[in-house]
């Protein structure tokens, strides 16, 4: 059996403290690159994605990059796009990455879009 890395450590924790503590809703994914940031709502119950936003989207991918206000601009997209498919209140999975810097950004722009967590 191979080691685990201290991230993929970290992971495994946020993600068992997210399903214990859940209550039945829906989880916000965020994995961060060094060149772009993607989130998505995530339905486990059923498996499915209920809302994706990313800095890769056509109508954004020149403009931004790996900055806090494209984080901001991806939490309030996918925001957005929640309230469009029913979605208010989410858990939010970090995936490992610290809360601060852009995954914080992308957090904040989605409370800001309507989201609740």
């Amino acid at each position: 059996m191979s080691r685990l890395t201290h991230f993929d450590q970290r992971r495994r924790r946020v993600r068992s403290a997210i399903a214990r503590n859940s209550g039945g809703r829906p989880r916000l994914s965020v994995h961060r690159s060094s060149q772009h940031i993607y989130a998505q709502i995530i339905d486990d119950t059923n498996g499915v994605t209920l809302a994706a936003a990313s800095t890769l989207e056509k109508d954004v991918r020149g403009t931004t990059g790996a900055t806090t206000g494209a984080a901001a601009a991806v939490g309030k997209r996918l925001a957005e796009r929640a309230k469009a498919a029913g979605v208010s209140a989410v858990v939010f999975d970090r995936g490992g990455f610290l809360f601060h810097g852009r995954v914080k950004a992308l957090a904040e722009g989605a409370r800001e879009g309507g989201l609740e967590f």
